[in-house]
């Protein structure tokens, strides 16, 4: 098994109790002390619970962050970021600058990809991308 890097989406579902997500964080649980996010999923979720006034909801993110790892931007994540999308614009693609970042923060600490958004992940070279939303058979 591999270190992980949680994506926004599936941290959002582990905390409305998916239960394919909910098993493999127990799961993952059992051989790493800690779950890993990156400080962009970190400002996904609190912006996001902010503008809805979701205050108790944000007490208990606030809770599992303190309990677990937020990974900051780098320099050298912010170039490996940086290498991604010159490469995607230069053969004319588009990936959101978020996304960019949280693969640059992946690629940087040698983490595999949690995300249920494969589509654009998948297409990054060198991130070995992980759905966490499928179940674990």
């Amino acid at each position: 098994m591999n270190r992980v890097l949680i994506d926004t989406d599936i941290l959002s579902y582990y905390f409305k109790g998916h239960q394919n997500v909910v098993h493999h964080f127990s799961y993952y649980l059992e051989s790493f002390e800690l779950i890993e996010i990156s400080i962009i999923t970190y400002y996904e979720i609190v912006s996001g619970l902010l503008s809805k006034d979701a205050f108790k909801q944000l007490e208990l993110f606030e809770e599992f962050v303190s309990d677990n790892i937020v990974i900051p931007i780098t320099e050298r994540s912010c170039k490996i970021s940086a290498e991604l999308y010159s490469t995607f614009k230069r053969k004319g693609e588009v990936l959101d600058d978020i996304d960019l970042l949280i693969a640059g923060t992946a690629i940087e600490n040698e983490l595999a990809m949690v995300t249920n958004n494969e589509r654009h992940f998948q297409r990054i070279p060198g991130l070995k991308v992980e759905n966490w939303t499928i179940s674990p058979d």
